[in-house]
């Protein structure tokens, strides 16, 4: 079995073990006022995190290229208040015209 099947069965265990606590905590504990804010700052900070990587990584390296441009039009949309399907078209479509008409990658 290649390495990479281990870490996914590890990593799946993890978060299965996870969602198992989340059951297993009372209630008292998971809706007290300072968990509720943890848990939702911590969403926050990963989605983040996991936007940051898929923007700015391409294998090992970062790499600027037409998917910074498709984040800031989508964000400056956001902020706007657009719907969220539309949010998403129109960054798509940045990103395809940049990198028809400009070679970007």
């Amino acid at each position: 079995m290649p390495s990479y099947w281990i870490t996914v069965l590890v990593g799946s265990l993890a978060v299965f073990s996870w969602k198992i606590l989340g059951y297993l905590i009372p209630g008292r504990i998971a809706n007290h006022r300072e968990v509720v804010i943890f848990a939702g700052k911590l969403t926050v900070a990963l989605l983040a995190a996991l936007t940051a990587v898929e923007t700015l990584v391409s294998g090992q390296a970062i790499v600027l290229d037409a998917r910074i441009a498709a984040i800031g039009v989508a964000a400056i949309l956001f902020w706007r208040k657009l719907p969220f399907i539309v949010v998403v078209a129109v960054a798509a479509l940045v990103a395809a015209l940049l990198r028809h008409f400009l070679g970007w990658v």
